[in-house]
């Protein structure tokens, strides 16, 4: 049956609009990087930190006006996101900036001293997945922690949640606990960005750091992924799709079990299962 021009019409109208988001990077371009502008700047961030265009954040900020990129840091799973569970990632060189790229999940998971020096700010720009223990948010509070400790700016450019911001589920970490993967004392899935972690950890836990978090346009807590009109970079080598991300925070749980949860499978956290199930 061929639909009148007119049905097409109204059919498509009823469509709900995909939103456009802007993320913290594209903000602050937008803003001319008056943030960052006049400062020695060290960026924490990994194949994930892109604009809306797909551009590199390392690219973006080593190329900005009256910014001076000097150092990179990487989380687990490398700059690249190559690096697989648990694997110590060594310190490097970026191929295209020249700079050097120190990790923050090797022989130390915090930066130090010695890396800070010389640096104005801290940048972070990775994107979580919104679980506790996704470990992206570890070194975003220890660094948060480190710049306070050396009195320097730490600035978030804000990701949106996969999980959306409108749903928390869990019971919050016990006090008692305090390791890479169980260091925030929030629900496994929390409901919140890095920017707002960045700023409920500065508070709660008395850091004081001057922290800037340069927030998003055009983002709502009920958004799903697919609502905000940006393309899905897996964020580690195992998880690949937005399902994936959503299915997380409960399949990871079996992995302190003897379950598989599809590692080494083509479809990594969105399955689980056992030869004698």
């Amino acid at each position: 049956m061929k639909l009148s021009p007119l049905l097409v019409s109204f059919f498509l109208a009823a469509q709900p609009a995909c939103a456009k988001v802007l993320l913290g990077i594209d903000v602050l371009e937008k803003g001319g990087f008056k943030e960052l502008k006049g400062k020695n700047v060290g960026l924490i961030t990994n194949h994930t930190g892109m604009d809306s265009k797909g551009r590199s954040t390392i690219d973006v900020l080593h190329a900005a006006p009256g910014v001076k990129l000097v150092k990179l840091f990487s989380p687990e799973h490398g700059i690249r996101g190559r690096a697989e569970h648990g694997k110590a990632v060594e310190d490097g060189k970026d191929a295209k900036t020249g700079l050097p790229i120190f990790s923050l999940y090797g022989k130390t998971q915090r930066p130090t001293a010695d890396m800070l020096k010389g640096l104005d700010a801290l940048v972070f720009d990775i994107q979580d997945i919104g679980t506790r223990f996704y470990t992206y948010t570890t070194t975003l509070a220890y660094a948060l922690e480190e710049s306070a400790r050396a009195g320097i700016e730490f600035v978030v450019l804000d990701r949106p949640n996969p999980l959306t911001g409108s749903i928390v589920e869990g019971v919050p970490l016990d006090p008692s606990i305090k390791h890479f993967t169980a260091y925030l004392q929030v629900p496994v899935r929390h409901g919140l960005t890095v920017g707002e972690i960045a700023k409920w950890h500065n508070g709660t836990a008395w850091i004081h750091a001057r922290l800037t978090v340069v927030q998003m346009q055009g983002w709502s807590r009920p958004m799903s992924w697919e609502d905000t009109g940006l393309k899905f970079r897996p964020t580690s080598p195992n998880i690949r799709t937005v399902t994936a991300a959503v299915l997380y925070p409960g399949i990871g749980g079996f992995e302190a079990t003897n379950l598989s949860v599809g590692r080494g499978t083509s479809e990594p956290f969105e399955v689980f299962g056992a030869p004698w199930i």
